[in-house]
């Protein structure tokens, strides 16, 4: 007697729904593997500058923040060759700032012993009471302005409108990001009405002003900006924006810190080729008391 097999007829639209399942099951599971093979992506930090060789067997080193790298440059310098510094320290570390979270890393939480960043910086934080940052020296206070290049903006709604603004991508810079943001605001204009781009620097904002990828930039005015811009385009937002200020943490009365470090700072400025770092005023200068 033969046996006879048969089969079960299963329905199309099931087979599909099974392969797609089936897909969907084997694309998940490959992502977690790969997933669990990648590395953590750490945050950005600054660049770090040292001395060639430490001073002596001293582990404390003097931290130094900055947001600039010509500073930096010039601060590792000069801080290296500082026969104070090289006295009370073993080495010299310049942390070359590239972001607001390498600002919010070493100044909420008092990791530097000298920073130069905007007084608002320091007062937000409140690292001048609890860390006891005090102002050494200033750089002047400065003007934010709307800045185009053909024609001079308008601080109103319907000019505006739809307009393509290019604005710092860093929430505590007054002139790139706070100024401008506050005034679009007061005209009840948004990222609804307006096409905001952020940018990395003052210097990729004029790149891309120059470039027309926006048809305004929110900045201050510069030296060398008469070369390649007109003042007659430009349109006041607020004047007597903070300027940058050095801060030396002064927990105990180091006196003899604070006037080799004032000194070095004139020494920057003295030697500094943009006009903003050229001008600086010391508080309470050592010897002028």
């Amino acid at each position: 007697m033969s046996s006879k097999l048969s089969f079960v007829r299963i329905p199309k639209f099931v087979q599909h729904s099974f392969l797609v399942l089936l897909l969907a099951v084997t694309v998940v599971s490959a992502f977690y593997q790969k997933r669990e093979k990648l590395p953590t992506i750490q945050p950005q930090t600054g660049q770090n500058y040292i001395c060639e060789a430490p001073f002596s067997d001293n582990d404390d080193t003097f931290d130094v923040y900055v947001t600039d790298k010509s500073v930096a440059l010039m601060s590792i310098e000069r801080f290296c060759s500082d026969k104070v510094v090289r006295r009370q320290f073993g080495n010299v570390n310049v942390i070359l700032g590239q972001n607001d979270y390498d600002t919010f890393r070493y100044i909420n939480h008092g990791v530097v012993d000298l920073a130069l960043v905007k007084s608002n910086v320091v007062e937000a934080f409140g690292a001048d009471s609890i860390y006891g940052y005090e102002n050494i020296a200033s750089h002047p206070d400065y003007s934010a302005y709307f800045i185009a290049l053909k024609e001079k903006p308008e601080l109103s709604k319907e000019y505006l409108l739809g307009k393509q603004i290019g604005i710092l991508d860093y929430p505590s810079s007054r002139s790139g990001h706070i100024v401008p943001k506050t005034v679009l605001k007061s005209l009840n204009l948004s990222d609804n009405n307006v096409e905001l781009n952020y940018y990395n620097s003052h210097v990729e904002l004029r790149r891309a002003l120059l470039a027309g990828e926006v048809d305004i930039i929110s900045s201050y005015w510069g030296k060398g900006d008469d070369e390649i811009l007109s003042k007659n385009y430009i349109t006041s937002l607020h004047s007597g924006v903070s300027g940058m200020r050095w801060y030396l943490k002064m927990q105990t009365r180091n006196t003899d810190l604070r006037c080799a470090t004032q000194q070095v700072i004139k020494q920057i400025a003295a030697s500094h080729p943009r006009a903003y770092y050229q001008r600086v005023d010391l508080e309470q200068e050592c010897g002028s008391e």
